[in-house]
Protein backbone atom coordinates (compact mmCIF):
# COMPACT_ATOMS: atom_id res chain seq x y z
CA UNK A 1 0.00 0.00 0.00
CA UNK A 2 1.36 3.46 -0.72
CA UNK A 3 2.89 5.27 2.03
CA UNK A 4 -0.03 8.48 2.51
CA UNK A 5 2.23 11.56 2.16
CA UNK A 6 1.67 13.62 5.85
CA UNK A 7 0.81 17.32 5.83
CA UNK A 8 2.93 19.70 6.62
CA UNK A 9 2.25 20.90 9.97
CA UNK A 10 3.26 24.66 9.14
CA UNK A 11 2.32 27.53 6.59
CA UNK A 12 5.02 28.32 3.89
CA UNK A 13 5.13 32.13 4.08
CA UNK A 14 8.68 32.84 2.44
CA UNK A 15 9.52 31.24 -0.90
CA UNK A 16 12.94 31.12 -2.49
CA UNK A 17 13.15 30.40 -6.36
CA UNK A 18 15.35 27.66 -7.58
CA UNK A 19 16.53 27.61 -11.41
CA UNK A 20 15.56 25.15 -14.22
CA UNK A 21 18.73 24.24 -16.42
CA UNK A 22 19.24 22.23 -19.07
CA UNK A 23 21.16 18.70 -19.70
CA UNK A 24 23.86 20.43 -21.51
CA UNK A 25 24.82 23.35 -19.04
CA UNK A 26 24.64 20.94 -16.29
CA UNK A 27 27.38 18.54 -18.14
CA UNK A 28 29.25 21.43 -18.28
CA UNK A 29 28.80 22.37 -14.77
CA UNK A 30 30.05 18.89 -14.06
CA UNK A 31 33.16 19.09 -15.98
CA UNK A 32 33.99 22.45 -14.12
CA UNK A 33 33.75 21.66 -10.55
CA UNK A 34 36.13 18.33 -11.46
CA UNK A 35 32.84 15.66 -10.94
CA UNK A 36 32.73 16.77 -7.17
CA UNK A 37 29.59 17.55 -6.08
CA UNK A 38 30.70 19.70 -2.99
CA UNK A 39 32.23 22.08 -6.20
CA UNK A 40 28.85 22.60 -7.92
CA UNK A 41 27.10 25.88 -7.64
CA UNK A 42 24.38 26.05 -5.63
CA UNK A 43 22.66 28.34 -8.06
CA UNK A 44 23.12 25.51 -11.00
CA UNK A 45 21.31 23.03 -8.49
CA UNK A 46 17.41 22.56 -8.61
CA UNK A 47 16.89 20.04 -5.75
CA UNK A 48 19.88 20.00 -3.06
CA UNK A 49 19.72 16.72 -1.13
CA UNK A 50 23.40 16.50 -1.02
CA UNK A 51 22.82 17.42 3.40
CA UNK A 52 20.44 17.96 5.93
CA UNK A 53 23.12 20.42 7.64
CA UNK A 54 21.77 23.61 8.13
CA UNK A 55 20.09 23.69 5.29
CA UNK A 56 16.65 23.65 6.80
CA UNK A 57 14.06 26.81 7.24
CA UNK A 58 13.70 28.75 10.29
CA UNK A 59 10.73 29.42 11.91
CA UNK A 60 8.79 32.56 12.62
CA UNK A 61 10.18 32.05 16.47
CA UNK A 62 14.00 31.55 15.56
CA UNK A 63 13.57 34.61 13.53
CA UNK A 64 12.05 36.42 16.02
CA UNK A 65 14.30 35.92 18.25
CA UNK A 66 17.51 36.37 15.81
CA UNK A 67 15.94 39.99 15.98
CA UNK A 68 16.43 40.27 19.45
CA UNK A 69 19.39 38.25 19.93
CA UNK A 70 22.01 39.48 22.69
CA UNK A 71 25.65 40.38 20.70
CA UNK A 72 27.37 40.70 23.73
CA UNK A 73 30.76 39.03 23.54
CA UNK A 74 30.76 37.74 27.32
CA UNK A 75 27.85 37.00 29.48
CA UNK A 76 25.48 37.04 26.11
CA UNK A 77 21.84 36.19 27.02
CA UNK A 78 21.17 33.46 24.33
CA UNK A 79 24.28 31.09 26.06
CA UNK A 80 22.36 30.87 28.90
CA UNK A 81 19.11 29.96 27.13
CA UNK A 82 21.34 26.97 25.34
CA UNK A 83 22.85 25.97 28.83
CA UNK A 84 19.16 25.67 30.04
CA UNK A 85 18.21 24.17 26.95
CA UNK A 86 20.50 21.36 27.33
CA UNK A 87 19.91 21.27 31.03
CA UNK A 88 15.81 21.04 30.88
CA UNK A 89 15.90 18.30 27.45
CA UNK A 90 18.88 16.08 28.38
CA UNK A 91 19.59 16.62 31.98
CA UNK A 92 23.26 17.33 31.38
CA UNK A 93 25.37 19.75 33.77
CA UNK A 94 26.90 21.64 30.79
CA UNK A 95 27.09 22.87 27.66
CA UNK A 96 29.42 24.70 25.72
CA UNK A 97 28.58 26.09 22.04
CA UNK A 98 30.72 25.83 19.38
CA UNK A 99 29.86 26.82 15.48
CA UNK A 100 29.30 23.52 14.52
CA UNK A 101 29.72 19.93 14.89
CA UNK A 102 32.94 19.60 13.79
CA UNK A 103 34.37 22.04 15.69
CA UNK A 104 32.53 19.77 18.40
CA UNK A 105 35.45 17.36 17.12
CA UNK A 106 37.86 19.54 17.77
CA UNK A 107 37.85 20.21 21.01
CA UNK A 108 36.45 17.17 22.45
CA UNK A 109 37.89 15.00 21.02
CA UNK A 110 41.63 15.94 21.75
CA UNK A 111 40.15 15.85 25.72
CA UNK A 112 39.65 11.92 25.58
CA UNK A 113 41.64 11.10 22.76
CA UNK A 114 45.73 10.45 21.59
CA UNK A 115 48.10 8.70 19.74
CA UNK A 116 47.77 5.07 20.77
CA UNK A 117 44.16 5.85 22.01
CA UNK A 118 41.39 3.98 20.02
CA UNK A 119 37.47 5.03 19.47
CA UNK A 120 35.11 2.82 18.50
CA UNK A 121 31.64 3.55 16.97
CA UNK A 122 28.49 2.57 15.72
CA UNK A 123 30.05 4.11 12.88
CA UNK A 124 31.84 6.91 12.44
CA UNK A 125 30.60 9.53 10.07
CA UNK A 126 33.31 10.73 7.77
CA UNK A 127 34.47 14.24 9.14
CA UNK A 128 34.10 12.17 12.68
CA UNK A 129 36.76 10.01 11.60
CA UNK A 130 39.01 12.85 10.47
CA UNK A 131 39.12 14.47 13.80
CA UNK A 132 39.83 10.97 15.46
CA UNK A 133 42.74 10.04 13.23
CA UNK A 134 43.81 14.24 13.52
CA UNK A 135 44.12 13.35 17.59
CA UNK A 136 46.66 10.45 16.58
CA UNK A 137 44.28 7.56 17.82
CA UNK A 138 42.06 5.13 15.44
CA UNK A 139 38.92 4.41 14.33
CA UNK A 140 37.17 1.01 15.24
CA UNK A 141 33.77 0.93 13.49
CA UNK A 142 31.44 -1.92 14.64
CA UNK A 143 27.86 -1.68 13.39
CA UNK A 144 25.79 -4.62 13.64
CA UNK A 145 25.39 -6.76 11.07
CA UNK A 146 21.96 -6.01 9.74
CA UNK A 147 23.21 -2.85 8.79
CA UNK A 148 25.20 -4.53 6.29
CA UNK A 149 22.09 -6.01 4.51
CA UNK A 150 19.95 -3.35 2.33
CA UNK A 151 17.35 -4.69 1.19
CA UNK A 152 16.93 -7.02 4.52
CA UNK A 153 14.42 -4.94 7.15
CA UNK A 154 14.88 -4.47 10.45
CA UNK A 155 14.15 -1.89 12.84
CA UNK A 156 17.09 -0.27 14.59
CA UNK A 157 19.87 -1.26 12.17
CA UNK A 158 21.97 1.39 13.30
CA UNK A 159 22.97 -0.55 16.42
CA UNK A 160 26.51 -1.36 17.83
CA UNK A 161 27.34 -4.94 17.78
CA UNK A 162 27.82 -5.34 21.84
CA UNK A 163 29.34 -8.56 21.11
CA UNK A 164 32.05 -7.40 19.13
CA UNK A 165 32.22 -4.02 21.37
CA UNK A 166 33.10 -6.15 24.51
CA UNK A 167 35.46 -8.38 22.57
CA UNK A 168 37.07 -4.89 21.21
CA UNK A 169 37.44 -3.48 24.65
CA UNK A 170 39.17 -6.78 25.93
CA UNK A 171 41.56 -7.17 22.84
CA UNK A 172 42.89 -3.57 22.52
CA UNK A 173 42.53 -2.93 26.55
CA UNK A 174 40.09 -0.98 28.00
CA UNK A 175 42.74 1.75 28.94
CA UNK A 176 43.68 2.13 25.58
CA UNK A 177 39.96 2.72 24.97
CA UNK A 178 39.50 7.00 24.97
CA UNK A 179 35.87 6.57 24.14
CA UNK A 180 33.15 4.90 22.76
CA UNK A 181 30.75 7.05 20.43
CA UNK A 182 27.55 6.24 19.66
CA UNK A 183 25.68 7.77 16.42
CA UNK A 184 22.48 8.45 16.45
CA UNK A 185 20.28 8.11 14.17
CA UNK A 186 23.31 6.07 12.36
CA UNK A 187 24.47 8.21 9.30
CA UNK A 188 26.85 5.97 7.61
CA UNK A 189 24.99 3.06 7.36
CA UNK A 190 21.55 4.73 6.07
CA UNK A 191 20.16 6.83 8.69
CA UNK A 192 19.46 4.07 10.74
CA UNK A 193 18.26 4.41 14.16
CA UNK A 194 19.30 3.18 17.63
CA UNK A 195 17.11 1.31 19.88
CA UNK A 196 17.17 2.27 23.85
CA UNK A 197 18.14 -1.27 24.03
CA UNK A 198 21.42 -1.22 22.33
CA UNK A 199 21.97 2.36 23.79
CA UNK A 200 21.25 1.15 27.81
CA UNK A 201 23.88 -2.00 26.94
CA UNK A 202 26.36 0.29 25.26
CA UNK A 203 26.13 2.45 28.46
CA UNK A 204 26.75 -0.66 30.88
CA UNK A 205 29.45 -1.88 29.05
CA UNK A 206 31.40 1.59 29.35
CA UNK A 207 30.40 2.06 32.65
CA UNK A 208 31.94 -1.88 33.45
CA UNK A 209 35.22 -0.65 31.82
CA UNK A 210 35.61 2.55 33.01
CA UNK A 211 35.29 4.55 29.24
CA UNK A 212 33.71 7.45 28.23
CA UNK A 213 30.71 6.77 26.41
CA UNK A 214 29.77 9.78 24.07
CA UNK A 215 26.84 10.09 21.87
CA UNK A 216 26.87 12.25 18.60
CA UNK A 217 23.57 13.66 18.94
CA UNK A 218 23.37 15.51 15.43
CA UNK A 219 19.87 13.33 14.94
CA UNK A 220 18.78 12.83 18.36
CA UNK A 221 15.37 13.79 18.17
CA UNK A 222 14.78 11.42 14.70
CA UNK A 223 16.24 8.34 16.91
CA UNK A 224 13.95 9.30 19.71
CA UNK A 225 11.00 9.36 17.01
CA UNK A 226 12.27 6.19 15.74
CA UNK A 227 12.15 4.47 19.63
CA UNK A 228 8.63 5.35 19.73
CA UNK A 229 7.37 4.27 16.71
CA UNK A 230 9.08 1.00 16.82
CA UNK A 231 10.33 -0.21 20.39
CA UNK A 232 8.05 -1.81 22.56
CA UNK A 233 7.27 0.28 25.44
CA UNK A 234 7.58 3.61 24.07
CA UNK A 235 4.43 4.06 22.18
CA UNK A 236 2.99 6.26 24.77
CA UNK A 237 6.04 7.71 25.99
CA UNK A 238 6.52 11.42 24.38
CA UNK A 239 9.84 12.61 22.08
CA UNK A 240 10.87 14.29 24.70
CA UNK A 241 10.77 11.94 27.50
CA UNK A 242 12.68 9.43 25.10
CA UNK A 243 15.14 11.78 24.59
CA UNK A 244 16.09 12.20 28.10
CA UNK A 245 16.38 8.20 28.48
CA UNK A 246 18.85 8.27 25.44
CA UNK A 247 20.98 10.89 27.02
CA UNK A 248 20.86 9.42 30.55
CA UNK A 249 23.45 6.13 29.91
CA UNK A 250 25.98 8.58 28.38
CA UNK A 251 28.61 10.60 29.97
CA UNK A 252 28.58 13.73 27.07
CA UNK A 253 27.13 14.53 23.89
CA UNK A 254 28.53 16.19 20.13
CA UNK A 255 25.60 17.72 18.54
CA UNK A 256 26.06 19.32 15.37
CA UNK A 257 22.82 21.61 16.11
CA UNK A 258 22.34 22.31 12.31
CA UNK A 259 20.67 18.87 11.84
CA UNK A 260 18.07 18.39 14.33
CA UNK A 261 18.01 21.60 16.31
CA UNK A 262 17.24 22.97 12.89
CA UNK A 263 19.73 25.72 13.18
CA UNK A 264 21.63 27.62 9.97
CA UNK A 265 24.88 27.33 11.92
CA UNK A 266 26.13 26.03 15.28
CA UNK A 267 27.18 22.79 17.60
CA UNK A 268 27.10 22.00 21.38
CA UNK A 269 29.35 20.09 23.83
CA UNK A 270 27.62 18.61 26.55
CA UNK A 271 28.98 17.12 29.81
CA UNK A 272 26.78 15.60 32.15
CA UNK A 273 28.68 16.27 35.35
CA UNK A 274 32.32 15.33 34.98
CA UNK A 275 34.08 18.61 35.96
CA UNK A 276 37.48 17.71 35.06
CA UNK A 277 36.29 17.26 31.29
CA UNK A 278 34.98 20.51 31.66
CA UNK A 279 37.68 22.43 32.64
CA UNK A 280 39.10 20.44 29.39
CA UNK A 281 36.59 21.39 27.25
CA UNK A 282 36.48 25.63 28.49
CA UNK A 283 40.29 25.28 27.85
CA UNK A 284 40.36 24.31 24.81
CA UNK A 285 37.10 26.53 23.42
CA UNK A 286 38.73 29.98 24.19
CA UNK A 287 41.74 29.70 21.95
CA UNK A 288 39.97 27.32 19.05
CA UNK A 289 36.60 28.79 19.12
CA UNK A 290 36.42 32.27 20.91
CA UNK A 291 35.40 32.79 24.08
CA UNK A 292 32.86 30.81 26.10
CA UNK A 293 29.59 32.18 26.02
CA UNK A 294 29.38 32.59 22.00
CA UNK A 295 31.44 30.09 20.84
CA UNK A 296 32.70 31.16 17.47
CA UNK A 297 28.93 32.21 16.95
CA UNK A 298 26.91 35.56 16.34
CA UNK A 299 24.10 36.06 19.40
CA UNK A 300 21.55 35.63 16.44
CA UNK A 301 22.90 32.10 15.55
CA UNK A 302 22.77 31.39 19.49
CA UNK A 303 19.08 32.59 19.70
CA UNK A 304 17.98 30.39 16.69
CA UNK A 305 19.69 27.67 18.14
CA UNK A 306 18.34 28.04 21.34
CA UNK A 307 14.25 28.08 19.89
CA UNK A 308 15.40 24.97 17.39
CA UNK A 309 16.48 22.79 20.55
CA UNK A 310 12.54 22.38 21.07
CA UNK A 311 11.15 22.95 17.49
CA UNK A 312 12.91 19.77 16.69
CA UNK A 313 11.64 17.73 19.59
CA UNK A 314 8.20 18.20 18.59
CA UNK A 315 6.32 15.24 18.53
CA UNK A 316 3.61 16.32 15.15
CA UNK A 317 7.06 18.06 13.28
CA UNK A 318 8.92 14.68 13.75
CA UNK A 319 5.98 12.57 12.34
CA UNK A 320 6.13 15.44 9.38
CA UNK A 321 9.86 15.29 9.34
CA UNK A 322 10.33 11.21 8.82
CA UNK A 323 7.10 10.96 7.16
CA UNK A 324 8.50 12.62 4.24
CA UNK A 325 11.65 10.19 3.79
CA UNK A 326 9.31 7.04 4.55
CA UNK A 327 6.45 8.62 1.95
CA UNK A 328 9.90 8.98 -0.44
CA UNK A 329 11.49 5.78 0.48
CA UNK A 330 8.14 3.71 -0.05
CA UNK A 331 7.51 4.99 -3.46
CA UNK A 332 11.47 3.85 -4.32
CA UNK A 333 10.71 0.88 -2.61
CA UNK A 334 7.91 0.14 -4.72
CA UNK A 335 9.73 1.08 -7.81
CA UNK A 336 12.01 -1.57 -7.61
CA UNK A 337 14.62 0.62 -6.48
CA UNK A 338 17.61 -0.91 -4.32
CA UNK A 339 18.05 1.18 -0.71
CA UNK A 340 18.60 0.77 2.71
CA UNK A 341 15.34 -0.29 3.85
CA UNK A 342 13.38 0.60 5.85
CA UNK A 343 14.65 3.95 5.45
CA UNK A 344 15.98 6.39 8.26
CA UNK A 345 15.08 9.70 9.05
CA UNK A 346 17.46 12.25 7.34
CA UNK A 347 18.42 10.70 4.35
CA UNK A 348 17.37 7.90 1.14
CA UNK A 349 20.47 6.03 0.77
CA UNK A 350 20.49 3.96 -2.32
CA UNK A 351 22.49 0.59 -2.88
CA UNK A 352 24.43 2.26 -5.83
CA UNK A 353 26.14 -1.43 -6.29
CA UNK A 354 23.24 -2.89 -6.68
CA UNK A 355 21.89 -0.47 -9.24
CA UNK A 356 25.29 0.44 -11.24
CA UNK A 357 26.27 -3.08 -10.79
CA UNK A 358 29.17 -2.72 -13.89
CA UNK A 359 31.09 -0.42 -11.73
CA UNK A 360 33.44 -1.62 -9.35
CA UNK A 361 33.68 -0.47 -5.90
CA UNK A 362 36.86 1.43 -6.86
CA UNK A 363 35.46 2.71 -9.49
CA UNK A 364 33.06 4.77 -6.85
CA UNK A 365 29.39 3.70 -8.03
CA UNK A 366 27.97 5.38 -5.09
CA UNK A 367 29.68 8.71 -7.05
CA UNK A 368 29.03 7.71 -10.49
CA UNK A 369 25.24 7.60 -9.58
CA UNK A 370 25.05 10.61 -8.15
CA UNK A 371 26.86 12.48 -10.86
CA UNK A 372 24.05 10.81 -13.05
CA UNK A 373 21.25 12.39 -10.73
CA UNK A 374 22.76 15.73 -10.89
CA UNK A 375 22.95 15.45 -14.92
CA UNK A 376 19.87 13.90 -15.58
CA UNK A 377 17.88 16.23 -12.97
CA UNK A 378 19.24 18.84 -11.51
CA UNK A 379 19.58 16.66 -8.25
CA UNK A 380 22.69 16.93 -5.95
CA UNK A 381 23.09 14.43 -3.25
CA UNK A 382 26.87 12.55 -2.39
CA UNK A 383 28.88 9.60 -2.25
CA UNK A 384 28.51 7.70 1.05
CA UNK A 385 30.50 5.22 0.09
CA UNK A 386 34.29 4.12 -0.40
CA UNK A 387 34.93 8.20 -2.60
CA UNK A 388 33.86 9.01 1.19
CA UNK A 389 36.26 6.88 3.18
CA UNK A 390 40.07 8.52 3.39
CA UNK A 391 42.64 6.08 2.61
CA UNK A 392 43.90 3.74 5.81
CA UNK A 393 45.90 6.39 7.76
CA UNK A 394 49.11 3.48 8.47
CA UNK A 395 48.69 1.70 4.99
CA UNK A 396 47.50 4.34 2.79
CA UNK A 397 45.41 1.68 0.82
CA UNK A 398 42.41 3.07 -0.67
CA UNK A 399 38.92 1.35 2.08
CA UNK A 400 36.10 -0.24 1.10
CA UNK A 401 33.15 0.62 2.20
CA UNK A 402 30.52 -2.21 2.90
CA UNK A 403 27.71 -0.81 1.30
CA UNK A 404 27.61 1.80 -1.85
CA UNK A 405 25.42 4.21 -0.42
CA UNK A 406 24.00 7.50 -2.55
CA UNK A 407 22.91 9.87 -0.19
CA UNK A 408 19.45 12.01 -0.68
CA UNK A 409 18.84 14.30 2.13
CA UNK A 410 15.88 16.28 2.92
CA UNK A 411 16.40 19.52 4.01
CA UNK A 412 13.80 20.05 6.97
CA UNK A 413 10.54 22.19 6.40
CA UNK A 414 12.02 23.24 2.67
CA UNK A 415 10.82 20.21 -0.02
CA UNK A 416 7.12 19.68 -0.72
CA UNK A 417 5.02 16.26 -2.09
CA UNK A 418 5.78 17.50 -5.69
CA UNK A 419 9.31 18.04 -5.34
CA UNK A 420 9.82 14.34 -3.71
CA UNK A 421 7.75 12.65 -6.65
CA UNK A 422 10.19 14.32 -9.20
CA UNK A 423 13.08 13.17 -7.21
CA UNK A 424 11.31 9.75 -7.49
CA UNK A 425 10.59 10.09 -11.23
CA UNK A 426 14.84 11.03 -11.81
CA UNK A 427 16.08 8.02 -9.45
CA UNK A 428 13.74 5.33 -11.81
CA UNK A 429 15.05 7.19 -14.48
CA UNK A 430 18.58 6.65 -14.01
CA UNK A 431 17.85 3.39 -12.58
CA UNK A 432 16.54 2.65 -15.78
CA UNK A 433 19.79 3.65 -17.90
CA UNK A 434 22.63 2.52 -15.07
CA UNK A 435 24.96 0.71 -17.89
CA UNK A 436 24.64 4.42 -19.68
CA UNK A 437 26.89 5.91 -16.93
CA UNK A 438 31.06 5.19 -16.44
CA UNK A 439 32.90 4.75 -13.01
CA UNK A 440 35.39 7.44 -11.53
CA UNK A 441 39.09 7.30 -11.00
CA UNK A 442 40.47 10.06 -8.43
CA UNK A 443 43.26 12.68 -10.04
CA UNK A 444 43.45 15.00 -6.78
CA UNK A 445 42.68 14.43 -3.36
CA UNK A 446 43.97 15.47 -0.04
CA UNK A 447 45.09 13.26 2.73
CA UNK A 448 42.36 13.53 5.45
CA UNK A 449 38.43 14.23 4.51
CA UNK A 450 39.39 14.11 0.52
CA UNK A 451 36.03 13.99 -0.71
CA UNK A 452 35.36 17.70 -0.11
CA UNK A 453 38.08 18.58 -2.70
CA UNK A 454 39.09 15.66 -4.31
CA UNK A 455 39.34 15.93 -8.32
CA UNK A 456 37.16 12.92 -10.79
CA UNK A 457 37.23 12.10 -13.91
CA UNK A 458 34.93 9.43 -15.53
CA UNK A 459 36.61 6.30 -17.06
CA UNK A 460 34.22 6.69 -20.41
CA UNK A 461 32.08 8.50 -22.23
CA UNK A 462 29.19 10.73 -19.96
CA UNK A 463 26.96 10.29 -22.59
Amino acid sequence: MPMKYIMEPFRIKMVEPIKKTTREYRLECLKKAGYNMFSLHSEDVYIDMQTDSGTGANSQFQYAAMMTADESYGGARGYYQVLNAVQDIFGYTYAQPVHQGRACEKVLFPCLLGPGKYAISNHFFDTTNGHVVMTGARAINLPCEESKHADVPAPFKGNIDLEKLEATIQEKGAENIGMILMTITNNSVGGQPVSMANLRATGAIAKKYGIPFVIDAARYAENAYFIKTREEGYADKTVREIVKEEFSYADAFSMSAKKDAIASMGGIIGVKENEDLIKQVRLKTIPNEGFLTYGGLSGRDIAAMAVGLYEGIDDDFLAYRVGQTQYLGEKLHEMGIPLQYPVGGNAIYLDSAAIMKHIPWYEFPAQALSVALYLEGGIRGGDIGSLSLDRDPDTHEQQRADIEFCRLCLARRVYTQAHLDYVADVIKYCADHAADYPGYKITEETPVLRHFTVKLEPLGEVK
